[in-house]
């Protein structure tokens, strides 16, 4: 396949069709300043735009580097066969009506493929997408009006929606875009792929993905490895998390575990930062553009308001930052600064006593910077200047500018509101090398992201593939599920089964006391009150399971000297990979909501990290002073699943162990369920 190099840096142009759309792309390349030759295609037309109209593909003058095609899906695929055969570089195919309208026609697919097998090797984007823009180098293949202006540097966004990249071309915000691109139907280039290309640039230096959907796997793994490579960050908005909490499974993971779900854990496998809105993306590339990852999410905060420095305290806190206390140096210097009647602290107010002095604002704001700060904040909001006088205002960036030479601390400029930061002064925090983060949520969400991604990020072993969902899925009863954990050496209670309540009461009698009775058949036995706990004698066995509306039993010894328990559940997430979900099991899995999810596979210090950020995590460590449990049981019980999983990744639709009894010896499985099918 050929590379995206002379698509997206085209030397020449052909705009094939004649309407409205082709018009706007001539006109908005001459509007970005493309120096090249534009070649108009079109079979009855002397000139279209103003430019002299050739009547078919192979009557060009020379092979095209790039081209649109924006003519009826039938035409766009010869346009795209002619191309192809003169070796062009590649082209944009604006038409729709492929793969997006299979439901109505019953041909969208089909005609999809012809349009890919017609390419051959040559590139296409789309189809159904408006192309992109390349503003280092002046191009616009793009039908539309757009906002971007050209620039030396910046960062690329690849979209799969047209509309949301028109969108985030119009961002005042200062955010210097080198390219948009988007993807459309992806029939032969991915996203993935796209970004890749891009990363490669050297004028580039973040990448922000809008994401509807996952394509291929693969593709990702590989930009994360580009990013990883380039120290070049990546950013993702995945839309689309279903609501899908998969009505047919049967485990309490289930309603853990969705798309949204795997989406993250698959990002945070791969070193993805990932936002909630457009507004954060484009907060957190602009962060990126002017200083990269950060350290840590240590930051500091500096603000002339009481109401501004508890806002920044309680919003940060949502987003896990850190303010770092004061230092008794920091408090003797800031005292120096500020007199005695300002409430030393971070995030700090330091009134209004020293605005307008620059030397007593630079000398206040290095002041807060401790050691191993990420960042420093100061939160600034300029008034309308339709109305109002912001010439005052302008010291600040003065001060901020001197703070950031003298400490060598990256320093950022907040407003509270989007609007309180114009675009020109934005503009200018940037020249200055300042970050102007706008709108305090976005903005300490984008100080949030960019921390996560200062992570030491190693390559890691490629995600199982989880293919297709199996047929003819059934349940394994929990005998079979626990036999088969069993296998790969992770601990289950004595258990027997029983076809009657004397049985039932025989086999108690053999395992031994406390013992646990289950009717066997049904998905969620607490919930039907069909497990009794604590039985300690026959007659007891034999009485609980006379009350039990089922065919058969499990009976089991009971397993006593409980830390805590653990929820180990793995959910096939075929557009993401097998999830791995750990959280607070038993009655508590619903209750506290507490968990987190991975990708498999995970090593154990994926595991060790995963587990210590549950909220019982300080139970397991042994919490004020009671036992601890056995961590290293635990971690092997998981590993252990992870094993069975690896083994039937082709079968395997659903595996749960809840609750996992974590013992001061032990990791023990006292309920599981596997739900396994036919691989297609």
């Amino acid at each position: 396949m050929e590379s995206l190099d002379r698509l997206l840096r085209p030397r020449s142009i052909a705009v094939i069709g004649g309407g409205t759309w082709c018009a706007n792309v001539i006109a908005e390349c001459h509007k970005i300043g493309f120096s090249g030759p534009i070649w108009v295609v079109h079979p009855t037309r002397d000139q279209v735009a103003g430019l002299p109209a050739f009547a078919r593909v192979a009557a060009l003058p020379d092979v095209p580097d790039a081209s649109f095609i924006g003519v009826n899906r039938r035409a766009t695929i010869e346009a795209v066969r002619a191309l192809a055969e003169r070796g062009a570089g590649g082209a944009v195919c604006f038409a729709a009506g492929f793969r997006e309208s299979e439901a109505e026609t019953g041909d969208g697919t089909s005609l999809q493929a012809e349009l890919v097998a017609a390419a051959g090797d040559m590139r296409v984007l789309g189809p159904n997408c408006y192309g992109f823009i390349n503003a280092l180098d002046g191009v616009a293949l793009w039908p539309d009006q757009h906002g971007t202006v050209a620039v030396d540097r910046g960062v690329a966004i690849v979209t799969q929606s047209s509309n949301i990249a028109i969108n985030l071309t119009m961002q005042q915000r200062g955010l210097p875009l080198a390219y948009v691109v988007t993807a459309g139907n992806q029939a032969q280039t991915g996203l993935a792929e796209i970004g890749r290309a891009l990363l490669e640039d050297d004028r580039v230096n973040a990448l922000g993905l809008y994401i509807e959907g996952i394509g291929d796997l693969r593709q990702f793994e590989t930009l994360a490895k580009a990013s990883l490579r380039l120290g070049k960050p990546v950013v993702a908005l995945k839309v689309g998390g279903s609501h899908q909490a998969r009505a047919a499974t049967v485990s309490h993971t289930a309603s853990l575990v969705g798309s949204a779900t795997g989406a993250r854990a698959l990002f945070d496998r791969l070193g993805i930062g990932q936002v909630d809105s457009l507004a954060e993306l484009l907060e957190v590339l602009k962060l990126l553009h002017v200083c990269g990852p950060l350290t840590s999410n240590r930051i500091a905060s500096m603000s002339c308001s009481g109401g501004e420095a508890a806002l920044m305290a309680d919003v940060a806190d949502a987003k896990g930052l850190d303010f770092p206390e004061l230092t008794p140096s920091q408090r003797q210097k800031l005292r120096a600064e500020l007199g005695s009647q300002v409430a030393l602290a971070n995030p700090l107010d330091y009134n209004t006593y020293i605005w307008g002095d620059r030397t007593a604002m630079a000398r206040c704001f290095a002041a807060m910077m401790s050691p191993g700060l990420s960042i420093g904040c100061i939160i600034l909001d300029f008034p309308r200047r339709d109305r109002c006088d912001d010439s005052a205002w302008a010291v600040v960036l003065d001060a901020a500018q001197d703070c950031m030479h003298a400490t060598e601390v990256s320093m950022a400029i907040v407003s509270t509101l989007p609007e309180t930061l114009p675009e020109s002064v934005a503009e200018a925090a940037m020249a200055r090398g300042l970050v102007p983060l706008a709108g305090l949520p976005e903005a300490l969400a984008a100080i949030a992201v960019a921390a996560r991604l200062g992570r030491d990020m190693a390559d890691r072993a490629p995600v199982i593939l989880p293919g297709t969902e199996p047929a003819n899925q059934r349940v394994w009863s929990e005998a079979q599920a626990k036999s088969a954990l069993s296998a790969k050496g992770i601990k289950v209670p004595h258990l027997a089964r029983a076809s009657n309540p004397q049985e039932a009461a025989r086999r108690a009698g053999q395992i031994g006391f406390p013992a646990v009775l289950k009717g066997e058949g049904l998905a969620h036995k607490s919930e039907t009150g069909a497990v009794v706990l604590g039985l300690t004698n026959t007659a007891d066995v034999r009485k609980a399971a006379e009350r039990m509306a089922v065919d058969s039993y499990l009976v089991e010894q009971q397993v006593t000297g409980s830390v805590a328990e653990l929820l180990v559940g793995v959910l096939r997430d075929p557009a993401h990979g097998f999830v791995l979900t750990l959280g607070a099991g038993g009655v508590l899995t619903e209750l506290m909501a507490d968990s987190v999810s991975l990708l498999l596979p995970v090593t154990d210090a994926d595991l060790r990290q995963a587990l210590n950020t549950l909220r019982i995590a300080p139970l397991l460590h042994g919490y004020r002073g009671a036992p601890a449990a056995d961590f290293e049981g635990i971690i092997s019980a998981i590993l252990a699943v992870q094993d069975f999983v690896t083994e039937n990744a082709s079968n395997l639709a659903e595996l749960e162990v809840n609750p996992l009894i974590c013992t001061q010896t032990g990791a023990i499985a006292v309920d599981a369920l596997i739900r396994m099918g036919e691989p297609e």
